[in-house]
């Protein structure tokens, strides 16, 4: 059954759940606390992608808490999720800024994206546009745990990145209301103009907290330093000269004071216009790619996300708090036409001449249950224990002809997991435990496509299974300051979709494909804190290597799997300061190396390109509240050069400088945010390091000013 079909069931049931409890909601009539103040609120915030409650500093990983505040300052100067990413984390890969981010790496591996912990990332058939399902304006806390870890189950070779959605506010009735028009500086026309408009409602009454939220976005065509287009994605599709709509909803019940059971939804969709076609660049000569009116073949690329969720805590069970989470995702992917040769059939038309295009489509469902005892031994001891599945079927079609590309692929994912936290005296916290993880795969006997020599594969059902460690300290030797070391491993599934449809040999059975085999991502890391108050800082240094590695290679437009030993060394340095209550500042620095074997004789003899790593970078941020009206926000992020085993992937470095500029008024607040404020000249990260390609050879967008207007009421 094509996608289509069975995304028309879920969101009217889930739409429909969702009016039946408004009407709930409708009828209680008592204002009593918000939910800030229930439960364990008010104690110390944990970081809740670990699953076992464990707070930021007993982390023996690099955790970074993205706070609203500075999700807030981001969406000043732009509303590209990946660019907000690459602002705050310099381990994670420069954007592209297009609605594809593959190649978009943390530390040199792809992360696990998660929204309020449900997985958004697909393991069967990635396609780099995990990053795109949700509008940052409905995100008020991230959660980024740096190194692969398998606390989240399938996915997280490079870390986990969790957004959590913005929680109800206190009293009966909360409204937002906030408008945005964007343009570049060097040209203003209706062209190039963009406007996002967003309301969200939210509040409790009685036992029932209630969220609302809704937004909308339309993009004009960008503008690079140069004042002239930006070349657009026609294949991969693009953010620019799209438009895109958010809805947001949760409903939650307090049962007691200790349980609670919340209800959430989110749809996200984005589409091209298709207004614009890629004229060529020339990338031997520097010319870049741009655009020009005109109408691409076929339908215009998108994105289209339902994401429900079910979750129910219990906070005091026997001395206990029990998580338990239930979600389902319906996903689409539709990516733009070419006349690529692995498109081609004589049998419909002369080859070289059909146009076709590709649709993902992804249904997953699944289950999340940890229980954790917290004050053994007296408060010296902490276990959890869980339990998580995950129901994937996946399929990629040819969306004009309706040929199968990939053959739909289920994939059933079991995995208990266990535990520990013990601190034997005050100073030392050690952590361990193990998950076990049970993959198998079922795929029907298939057919390639012509290009491919329409080869019949005999399918089959190959499962998996491993068990995976990690092992971890934090010791604190003075005040102030704390050691940490980890040992963690990672379970990825590589690319199947990729390596279904390569095949092109006859007799191949699916039960024999050794690139279907899982990757284990093992991880080592270790550094130093030190927090006073008003400095943090933090040094860290890691490994990350895999035996079995995957890596991606293109030719003629066409990516293909390698699977290859691997291994990534860096460190990063934060440091953060409150110079007074008005002024703070954060500077931060990531710098890493990627090796692969490139010919099985187990020596990495070759350097891993963008595609896989990011290049050092260097970030710097200051906040100041001049007034309690007046504030103002400037960044910088420098990207080094870097040079990789090609020389024509070799990377040139840029700076880009952003500001924005805050005042309240009587009523609301206005702001203006510059993003690349020097109007800088570059050509993309992704664009030079990580394929050579003449249609690909994407310049960045030049200088814009975002004027905004937002109003709480």
């Amino acid at each position: 059954m094509r996608a289509k079909q069975r995304l028309v069931f879920w969101p009217t049931v889930t739409l429909a759940g969702l009016v039946a409890v408004s009407q709930v909601h409708a009828q209680q009539s008592e204002t009593v606390e918000a939910q800030g103040e229930r439960g364990d609120a008010n104690q110390t915030v944990v970081v809740t992608a670990s699953r076992t409650n464990s707070t930021k500093e007993d982390s023996p990983q690099t955790v970074r808490i993205i706070s609203e505040e500075e999700i807030t300052q981001q969406l000043q100067i732009t509303s590209d999720s990946s660019q907000i990413l690459s602002n705050l984390l310099p381990s994670y890969s420069p954007s592209r800024q297009k609605m594809s981010g593959s190649g978009e790496t943390l530390r040199g591996r792809t992360p696990l994206i998660l929204i309020d912990g449900i997985p958004q990332s697909n393991p069967l058939r990635p396609t780099g546009r995990e990053a795109h399902t949700i509008d940052f304006s409905m995100v008020e806390q991230i959660e980024v745990i740096q190194g692969a870890n398998a606390t989240n189950g399938v996915g997280a070779a490079g870390g986990v990145i969790n957004l959590i959605t913005k929680r109800p506010e206190p009293g009966s009735l909360n409204q937002h209301a906030e408008i945005q028009v964007t343009t570049p500086t060097s040209e203003l026309n209706s062209d190039t103009l963009s406007y996002k408009t967003s309301y969200g409602v939210s509040g409790n009454s009685g036992d029932v907290d209630y969220l609302f939220s809704a937004s909308l976005e339309d993009q004009g065509l960008f503008l690079d330093g140069n004042s002239n287009p930006v070349g657009v994605d026609n294949t991969q599709g693009d953010l620019m000269d799209s438009r895109s709509y958010n809805i947001l909803g949760k409903l939650a019940y307090w049962i007691d004071d200790d349980q609670r059971l919340q209800f959430t939804l989110n749809h996200y969709n984005i589409e091209g216009h298709n207004n614009y076609v890629s004229v060529t660049g020339d990338r031997a000569n520097g010319v870049v790619t741009t655009s020009e009116r005109g109408t691409p073949e076929g339908d215009a690329p998108y994105n289209r996300v339902w994401t429900t969720g079910l979750s129910y805590d219990h906070y005091d069970l026997a001395g206990m708090r029990l998580s338990a989470q239930a979600f389902y995702q319906d996903y689409e992917a539709l990516f733009g036409a070419t006349n690529s040769a692995t498109f081609q059939d004589p049998a419909i038309a002369p080859v070289g001449s059909f146009y076709d295009q590709t649709m993902a489509a992804t249904s997953k469902f699944g289950t999340k249950v940890s229980l954790t005892k917290d004050d053994l031994l007296d408060d010296r001891l902490s276990l959890t224990g869980g339990f998580d599945t995950l129901f994937d079927e996946t399929e990629q079609y040819l969306y004009q002809s309706d040929r199968t590309y990939v053959p739909s692929t289920e994939y059933t994912d079991l995995s208990p997991f266990f535990q520990a936290e013990f601190r034997p005296v005050d100073s030392l916290l050690l952590s361990a435990g193990a998950r076990y993880e049970y993959a198998k795969l079922k795929i029907d006997d298939y057919q390639t496509v012509a290009a491919n020599n329409g080869v019949s594969v005999e399918g089959g059902a190959p499962s998996f299974n491993e068990t995976l460690y990690n092992v971890g300290a934090v010791w604190k030797p003075a005040e102030h300051w704390s050691l940490f070391a980890n040992y963690s491993e990672g379970f990825s599934i590589p690319d199947v979709g990729r390596a279904l449809r390569g095949i092109s040999t006859p007799g191949q059975s699916v039960n024999n494909i050794d690139n279907l085999s899982p990757i284990v991502t093992d991880n080592i890391e270790t550094g130093v804190r030190f927090e006073n108050g008003r400095l943090a800082a933090e040094l860290s240094y890691y490994e990350s290597s895999s035996d079995f590695g995957s890596r991606l290679t293109e030719v003629d437009d066409v990516f293909y799997m390698q699977r290859q030993e691997t291994e990534i060394k860096g460190f990063e340095a934060s440091v953060d300061y409150q110079f007074n209550d008005q002024h703070a500042g954060r500077l931060a620095y990531s710098r890493m190396e990627g090796r692969y074997d490139s010919n099985d004789d187990g020596n990495l003899d070759s350097k891993l390109s963008g595609l896989d790593v990011s290049p050092d970078r260097l970030t710097a941020s200051w906040s100041a509240n001049w007034t309690d009206n007046l504030s103002t926000f400037v960044q910088a992020n420098y990207a080094f050069d870097k040079t990789f085993d090609e020389a024509n992937r070799e990377f040139d470095g840029y700076l880009l400088m952003d500001a924005a500029v805050g005042y309240q008024l009587p009523v609301g607040q206005v702001n203006v945010g510059i993003s690349n404020l020097l109007d800088e000249q570059y050509v993309t990260y992704y664009s030079q390091s990580a394929l050579v390609n003449d249609e690909r050879y994407f310049a960045g967008r030049g200088r814009t000013v975002t004027f905004g207007y937002r109003v709480d009421f």
